[in-house]
C-alpha cells in the first residue's frame, strides 16, 4: 500500500503454518468446534451461543502498526518495531505449529468491483470467533464467477487470530500487529469478536483512502419519500445509537444497508462492507428495537458478554449481579479475569455494594464482575434482517450524511438536530467525533472526540478531514447534520428526579422523519451557526407534538431551569476544546473557522 516498509525478512512473515486447515466449515460445525474448544461459551434457550469473553472491548491501547518509531507521525495507532513485530510474529508461528490445526475462513469485505478478499485464520480456540466473522464475511458465490470459485482463494488482506497466544514482553501481552504494507494483521491474546472484525476494516481503510474513497464508521440505510429513494448515511462511535438510528423507520419504507461500516466515494456513490450486523444490545426490548432484538434472539445469530437468566433467555438489561447470581456464574467470572478471592468475598457477604460501588454506581478495581457489562453484541446475518435492502442490487446515492452525538452531563447542551451549512462546517463536526465516553467496565465518563467517529483509521487522522472535504464537494445535493442521541443538562439519574432531559428513540426518530421529509423549519444558532429547528415556527407544530422545545434549543431548557450561566460556560468551553482539537490535527482554516467561529 505504500505506507511504510516493514523490512520483515520473507521467512518471518510467512502466512502459511505446517498445520491441518479446516476451510470454510459450515455454521453448525463451527458452533460445535465453538462448544469445545471456545472456553465459557453458553447456549441459550433462543438456541443460539454466548460467549463470555476476557476482554469487552476492542484493546487500542494493545494496536501496533509496525513501521519504525520515525515513521510515527504517519500513522493514528502506535507503532511496533519491525524487529519485535517479527520476534512476536515467531512466537505467534510457533504457538499455531504447536496447536496444529487452524480454522480457515475464505470470503470478501464488500460486493462488485470493489469487494476485498480476506482470508481469516483462527486457532481452536478462536471457533466462535470464526463464527461470527463467518457470518458477516460475504462467500466468493457473492463475488467471483464460478471459474474463479474453482481456482484457489486468492485474498489481499489476511488476519492470523491466536486468542491463546500471549504477546509476552508487550503491556497486557495481548497484541494486534497490522502490517499495511502486506496487508496482515496478527491478533495475539484477545479472545473479543470486534478485533477480528475492525483487523480487516483497519487495513481496509488504508486500502480505499489510496483508491480516492473513504471507508467512514457509519451505518447506511436507505428511505422512501414521496416515491423518491435516497441513501442515508449515520455515523457514530459505540454507545452512541448508531445501529438504533440505522434501523429506525422513516418514510413510506426503510430498508437497512449496513449497521456499521460504507466507503464513500465521490457524487455520494457507496459501497457496502458486511453481510451481517454487529449490534451492541444493552437495554434492548421488542417494543424500542424490534429488528435488533428478533435478530438477536434469532437461532442464527452468534451473541457476546450478554447476561443469561436462569431461563436460558436474555437479560438484555442486567445491572448489579446479586452474591447469588455471582454464585452461578463464579467459574465464568473467574475464567474471564475476574479475582477469585473478590468474587468469594462477594458471594459471602464480606463485601458488598456499600463498599465496592461509588455514587455514581462504578466499581472499584478489581470489582468490575459485580456489574455485567454494558457492552454485549450480537452478530446477526442479514438475512436475519426484516426489512433489510437487497446489496445485489444498485444502491442509490447518499443524499442525506448525519453524526451521532450521545450527549450527556450537566453541561450537556447539544441539540435534538442541526444542520450544517457548508461542506466545511459538516467536515469540521464530523473530524470532531463528539460524544459522550463509553466503556466496557463504565468507569469512563465525560466528552470524548474521535476524528470520524473512526478510531481503527490507521493513517494519521488530518487525511480523513481533507479527504471529506474533496468528496462533500462532489455532493451539493447531500444534507449534512448532527442529532443528540443523549441527554440535556445531566444524566439519567437527573432525569429521574425532573432535572434532566432524556432525547428518546421516538424523538430522534421524528427528528430524523421531518429531515427527510424537507417540512422542518430551521433557524440559525446565535452561538455556533449552524442550523435548528425553530420551536417558534408554526410549520414545527407537528413535531413539537413529539419532541419537546427544549430538546430542539437546549438554551431554552438551560433559562427554564436558572442555569443560563451553565450554557454560556458550555459555549465557551466548546468553542476552546473543538478549536484546539481540529488544530492538533492541522485541519484546514477554513474548515475551523467553519466550526468553531473566526
Amino acid at each position: 500500500m505504500g505506507h511504510a516498509t516493514s523490512c520483515l525478512e520473507e521467512a518471518t512473515m510467512t502466512t502459511t503454518y505446517t498445520v491441518e486447515y479446516l476451510r470454510n466449515p459450515d455454521q453448525s460445525t463451527l458452533r460445535q468446534l465453538a462448544l469445545r474448544h471456545s472456553g465459557p461459551i453458553v447456549k441459550t434457550a433462543h438456541d443460539n451461543l454466548n460467549k463470555i469473553s476476557r476482554n469487552k472491548a476492542r484493546m487500542a491501547a494493545y494496536t501496533y502498526v509496525i513501521a519504525e518509531e520515525s515513521a510515527a507521525a504517519t500513522f493514528s495507532h502506535k507503532v511496533i518495531s519491525p524487529t519485535e513485530a517479527a520476534r512476536l510474529i515467531e512466537r505467534q508461528r510457533e504457538y499455531i505449529e504447536t496447536e496444529g490445526q487452524l480454522i480457515a475462513i475464505e470470503g470478501y469485505y464488500g460486493l462488485g468491483k470493489h469487494a476485498v478478499g480476506v482470508e481469516w485464520l483462527y486457532t481452536l480456540e478462536g471457533a466462535n470467533i470464526a463464527g461470527m466473522q463467518q457470518v458477516l464475511a460475504f462467500e466468493r458465490a457473492h463475488v467471483e464467477s464460478p471459474a474463479q470459485q474453482q481456482a484457489p482463494f486468492a485474498p489481499t488482506f489476511q488476519i492470523v487470530f491466536t486468542p491463546g497466544c500471549s504477546a509476552e514482553g508487550l503491556p497486557g501481552k495481548q497484541a494486534i500487529i497490522v502490517d499495511l504494507d502486506r496487508g496482515v494483521t496478527y491478533i495475539m491474546g484477545p479472545d473479543y469478536f470486534g478485533e477480528s472484525k475492525k483487523g480487516v476494516l483497519r487495513m481496509l481503510c488504508a486500502s480505499m483512502y489510496d483508491e480516492g474513497a473513504l471507508v467512514m464508521h457509519a451505518g447506511a440505510k436507505v428511505v422512501e419519500l414521496g416515491g423518491k429513494r435516497i441513501s442515508v448515511g449515520i455515523m457514530g462511535l459505540s454507545g452512541t445509537g448508531k445501529t438504533t438510528t440505522t434501523f429506525s423507520k422513516q418514510g413510506t419504507g426503510t430498508q437497512p444497508v449496513q449497521d456499521d461500516m460504507i466507503t464513500l466515494w465521490p457524487g455520494g456513490d457507496y459501497t457496502v462492507t458486511e453481510n451481517g450486523c454487529f449490534a451492541k444490545t444493552f437495554g434492548l426490548t421488542p417494543a424500542s428495537e424490534p429488528v435488533i432484538y428478533n435478530g438477536t434472539v434469532d437461532p442464527t445469530a452468534w451473541v457476546e458478554n450478554v447476561f443469561v437468566g436462569a431461563d436460558g433467555k436474555y437479560d438484555f438489561s442486567k445491572g448489579i449481579l446479586t452474591p447469588q447470581e455471582v454464585a452461578k456464574w463464579k467459574e465464568t467470572l473467574i475464567a474471564t479475569g475476574a479475582p477469585a478471592e473478590h468474587v468469594e468475598a462477594y458471594i459471602t457477604g464480606k463485601n458488598t455494594t456499600a463498599e465496592i460501588l461509588d455514587a455514581q454506581g462504578i466499581p472499584k478495581d478489581g470489582w468490575d464482575f459485580v456489574v455485567w457489562t454494558q457492552n454485549g453484541r450480537s452478530i446477526i446475518p442479514l438475512s436475519a434482517v426484516h426489512g433489510a435492502a437487497d446489496l445485489t442490487t444498485p444502491l442509490p446515492p447518499i443524499r442525506s450524511m448525519g453524526t451521532l452525538n450521545r450527549d450527556e452531563g450537566p453541561l450537556a447542551a447539544t441539540p435534538g438536530l442541526v444542520r450544517f451549512t457548508s461542506p466545511e462546517q459538516a467536515a469540521g463536526f464530523f473530524m470532531l467525533g463528539e460524544t459522550s465516553k463509553t466503556s466496557a467496565a463504565g468507569k469512563e465518563r465525560g466528552k470524548t472526540r474521535s476524528p470520524f467517529t473512526q478510531p481503527f483509521f490507521p493513517l494519521s487522522h488530518d487525511l480523513q478531514a481533507q479527504r471529506f472535504k474533496e468528496l462533500a464537494a462532489t455532493m451539493p445535493a447531500c444534507q449534512m447534520w448532527m442529532m443528540n442521541t443523549g441527554y440535556i443538562g445531566g444524566t439519567e439519574r437527573e432525569v429521574d428526579a425532573g432535572k434532566a432531559l432524556k432525547v428518546k428513540i421516538r424523538h430522534s426518530s421524528a427528528l430524523l422523519e421531518a429531515l427527510f421529509s424537507g417540512t422542518v423549519v430551521w433557524k440559525k444558532d446565535p452561538d455556533f451557526g449552524y442550523e435548528i429547528p425553530d420551536p417558534d415556527a408554526k410549520a414545527n407544530a407537528a413535531l413539537l407534538a413529539v419532541v419537546p422545545a427544549e430538546i430542539l434549543e437546549p438554551r431554552r431548557f438551560f433559562a427554564k431551569t436558572g442555569r443560563e450561566a451553565e450554557y454560556a460556560t458550555w459555549v465557551t468551553q466548546m468553542h476552546t476544546e473543538r478549536r484546539a482539537f481540529l488544530q492538533k490535527y492541522h485541519v484546514d482554516q477554513a474548515i475551523i473557522n467553519a466550526t468553531c467561529g473566526k
